[in-house]
């Protein structure tokens, strides 16, 4: 059976961006329900209040799109007794492995010349078309599995915002979820509380300078223009969302219902 969680959200200490997506409208004038969806951040630094706080959702499955490097970088997710892990990675650990020593590691001139003039922010939208287009199989695993035993379930990545945020929107896409609710739930993920904590190794005396920050911003924010691209790619690739699901991930209408079933009050 699944557990009603408090309709007060904890304040876990390790894992950021954590919440729960019940309640979201449908289309047709349903709801998401409570206690069946999870989503945060990577689980590697949950302390034990944050632990004994995720073993009472009553968790089946934790799905953890972070790649190797992710997992190398921040650690493996804590272990919660009876959950079943699954790791599928959303994007390969060799794509952007230099770019993103170079956020960590970069001098201002090395940033500037790679994120500055709205460079940032494209190449933040480009991930999240390839995601769309080129991980549908992986798309279509997580909802087949939800479809079937797979709930309640915690989707995650490591700050929470992208991997998990679009499946997150796949999901909910899936299941009739307006749109718009859609959109507003992704972009709770740049309260200040949620944000993904920026670390840099770089020494330098302008290493976390506001200019620097800036430069930084587009890639740990949550906006729009970044779903937007995503959305639009299924319209420009496959036409309109229903033949996405149906051709593009291969999740019947049958499936979908099941998923409504498990999903939606």
């Amino acid at each position: 059976m699944t557990q009603q969680v408090p309709s007060t959200e904890p304040e876990l200490a390790g894992v950021r961006n954590f919440r729960d997506v019940g309640g979201l409208p449908t289309l047709d004038g349903r709801r998401v329900r409570h206690g069946v969806l999870f989503r945060s951040g990577h689980l590697a630094h949950a302390t034990d209040a944050d632990t004994a706080f995720l073993g009472s959702l009553g968790l089946h499955t934790i799905f953890d799109f972070r790649n190797a490097a992710d997992q190398r970088l921040e650690g493996p997710d804590v272990a919660l007794p009876g959950v079943l892990n699954v790791n599928l990675p959303l994007t390969d650990p060799a794509d952007g492995a230099e770019f993103w020593k170079m956020v960590r590691d970069g001098d201002l001139d090395q940033l500037r010349s790679v994120l500055s003039d709205g460079k940032a922010a494209g190449r933040m939208s480009a991930s999240y078309r390839t995601i769309i287009k080129e991980r549908t199989a992986e798309h279509s695993q997580v909802l087949h599995a939800l479809a079937e035993d797979s709930v309640p379930a915690l989707m995650h990545c490591a700050a929470g915002k992208d991997r998990a945020g679009l499946s997150i929107a796949v999901t909910l896409l899936a299941v009739g979820v307006e749109p718009d609710a859609i959109r507003a739930d992704y972009l709770e993920s740049n309260a200040p509380a949620r944000r993904y904590k920026v670390y840099r190794s770089s020494t330098a005396a302008d290493a976390m300078s506001p200019e620097v920050m800036e430069l930084l911003s587009p890639l740990f924010d949550a906006r729009a223009e970044y779903l937007d691209a995503a959305f639009e790619t299924i319209a420009l690739t496959w036409g309109d969302t229903d033949t996405y699901l149906e051709r593009g991930l291969g999740v019947s209408p049958q499936t979908r219902e099941r998923l409504r079933e498990r999903l939606l009050d």
